[in-house]
């Protein structure tokens, strides 16, 4: 018998949303040839969207990588709004960090003591986008501010003609405005139009002096196919078209926010803004990434350096605090690994007869992993049955711990090359064994001595010692955690430079001789090395499996400084 529905659960109070009157759209006849013209959003709308905002370090972090790889356009806050981005902005122009080609872009809401405050944080920049806007959906107009069209229309000219008002006052400066029509995909396309086409004849833009149109899809509240229509019908409404840049900001409330800013460029957009693998409000911002990616795969260059994509991953979750999932479009962990046998001979027989000169064409492999960093790790899933199988859970019950997934790929590999080698049944003991000796080597180039740290709410400092064969050397760095300033120090005193790729820390079980075990993934010379630490100190041991890790890379032939 068929179980009732939960009444709680009823569909019924939701209705469809309507469609575009666009029975000649030509958006699904385009073709995507070239990349959008791109803005970076992660230090404001993907900022405010953060259970602790970013630190003032963690902007320059964040600041630096965008403009590394290749941003030109960068909104960096919402300065009339809070103190911080207040500061930010005049330490990014007083402390001269904005290289010549890139724009700073900030927020403000269409309110006069707003736009004027935006203005004095922007003073001094050599060319700046000012970026106003004020809602027009009927939930906004009608429940939440009580204003009719005519009133909303009146905001939004009043604010363009107080934004082109203060730029007078910064004639030094090169201005370029931008106006958002907030919750533009859920206010009517032609309301919407109207609005966008009074602030253009306030600002008066030229084709060689263009004001930029951003639609931003505040709430994803309908299909991508849809917000193309929108997007070709307000392109082909608007006044002076060929004087603006029409811009697209979508979010992912319903999965689709990569896949409407695609059509959308279809259907007559030149810009996208969005934040770096999606951080935003509610399921977030659409992902550049993954979109500059999407092109990459077709064959367009997307403009932005996405090749560095481990630095990207490290960035985004040093300032973010939130893990990258590992299933996450092209960069996640295990986006290159196949646990089908089937699938693994596929690959290794594409991969077999692949050459250079050739399209990419491996199954299962949409793009070729060391385009962006990567190399594909096979990994045979076996049962206890097997004789060498369950080896992570063999060394998880001995130590106490649960392994990471990465370090589980690498153990199950090293278990399958000593099967093999052996031709024999491995026990407990020579399993345990051998991750010792894989990952937490007993002798190596370098050894921990001592270590002391400091630090306050934004720096992190170490002191260290480390013994060598033939030497003592002293360490200092910092960083903005403990593990950042050690790889400082250690590139600083011996010239080795490592990317810390993967960490994870944990407690051991009870009785055992050590209080904790760290796993760490180190990216040197451009490859990838795993190795574990463990120590009374919780520390000692984090600082353990970097050494460790090191001393493999250099056991493997990677060159000691």
């Amino acid at each position: 018998m068929t179980q009732p529905v939960n009444p709680e659960f009823n569909h019924s109070k939701y209705r469809a949303f309507p469609k575009v009157q666009l029975t000649d759209r030509t958006w699904p006849d385009q073709a995507l040839t070239a990349a959008p013209l791109w803005c970076s959003v992660d230090l404001r709308d993907g900022n405010q969207a953060l259970i602790d905002p970013m630190t003032v370090e963690q902007k320059k972090q964040m600041w630096a990588l965008l403009v590394r790889m290749g941003f030109k356009e960068i909104e960096i806050g919402f300065p009339s709004a809070s103190q911080p981005d207040f500061d930010f902005a005049r330490w990014l122009i007083e402390a001269r960090q904005i290289p010549s080609d890139v724009t700073v872009q900030v927020l403000v809401q269409a309110r006069d003591e707003l736009i004027e405050r935006t203005y004095e944080a922007l003073r001094g920049a050599r060319r700046a986008v000012v970026h106003v806007y004020n809602s027009t959906s009927p939930v906004q107009r009608e429940k939440v501010f009580g204003v009719d069209k005519q009133g909303i229309i009146n905001i939004a000219r009043h604010g363009a003609g107080k934004v082109m008002t203060e730029a007078k006052k910064y004639p030094d400066t090169e201005w370029v405005f931008q106006y958002s029509p907030e919750s533009f995909s859920s206010t009517e396309v032609e309301f919407a139009t109207e609005v966008c086409s009074a602030v253009i004849d306030v600002w008066q833009p030229t084709p060689d002096n263009k004001a930029i149109i951003n639609l931003p899809a505040t709430v994803e509240s309908a299909m991508p196919n849809i917000f193309a229509d929108q997007i070709e019908w307000f392109c082909r409404h608007v006044n002076r078209r060929d004087s603006i840049t029409v811009s697209i900001h979508t979010h992912n409330d319903r999965g689709c926010g990569v896949a409407a800013a695609e059509l959308a460029l279809l259907a007559g957009a030149d810009r996208i803004e969005g934040t770096l693998l999606g951080n935003g409000e509610r399921t977030g911002n659409m992902d550049i990434v993954t979109m500059a990616m999407n092109l990459y795969s077709q064959g367009i260059d997307p403009e932005l350096d996405i090749s560095i994509a481990d630095d990207i991953i490290a960035t985004v979750e040093s300032c973010t605090n939130i893990k990258t999932h590992p299933r996450h479009p092209w960069l996640g962990e295990l986006v290159y690994t196949a646990f089908s046998g089937s699938h693994q001979d596929a690959i290794r027989k594409c991969l077999a007869v692949q050459k250079d000169e050739d399209f990419w064409d491996v199954a299962y492999l949409p793009i070729d992993p060391q385009d962006i960093g990567r190399t594909y790790q096979s990994v045979i899933r076996v049962n206890s049955q097997s004789g060498k199988g369950g080896a992570s859970y063999i060394v998880e019950q001995a130590l106490g711990v649960t392994l990471p997934r990465w370090m589980q790929i690498e153990l199950a590999q090293h278990i399958q090359n000593a099967a093999e080698s052996q031709a024999r049944e491995l026990n407990s003991d020579e399993i345990v064994e051998i991750f010792t000796q894989s990952f937490m080597p007993r002798t190596g180039h370098y050894a921990l001595d001592s270590y002391q740290t400091e630090h306050d709410s934004q720096h992190h400092s170490i002191q260290a010692s480390l013994l060598s064969a033939t030497s003592t050397i002293s360490l200092h760095g910092q960083g903005t955690g403990s593990l950042s300033a050690f790889t400082d120090a250690l590139h600083k005193a011996t010239g080795i430079d490592i990317q810390v790729v993967q960490f994870e820390e944990q407690a051991l079980s009870e009785g055992s001789d050590a209080q904790a075990i760290s796993f760490v993934q180190i990216s040197m010379q451009g490859q990838r090395f795993t190795a574990a630490g463990r120590d009374n100190d919780t520390l000692a041991a984090s600082l353990q499996s970097i050494i460790n890790a090191v001393n493999i890379a250099i056991n493997n032939g990677v060159k000691a400084a």
